[in-house]
């Protein structure tokens, strides 16, 4: 197992973290489910800064003229 936020290899089923000392007992589905959140999280920023992309673009050739 790793631990989920040092990243440190720990023994399998360790409810602490050897190396940073903090509590890695929380359920695989909610490692999954923070995993996955940060995942879309990312994405939405990436999609908000192409739609800010594309509106200084339109700004632009709309003075442009």
């Amino acid at each position: 197992m790793t631990c989920p936020y040092c990243k440190a290899g720990t023994g399998e089923g360790a409810f602490v973290c050897a190396s940073c000392g903090r509590d890695i007992a929380a359920p695989a589905t909610l490692i999954a489910e923070r995993d996955d959140l940060l995942r879309k999280r990312q994405e939405l920023r990436d999609e908000l800064k192409r739609a800010r992309d594309e509106a200084e673009a339109f700004m632009r050739r709309r003075h442009s003229r």
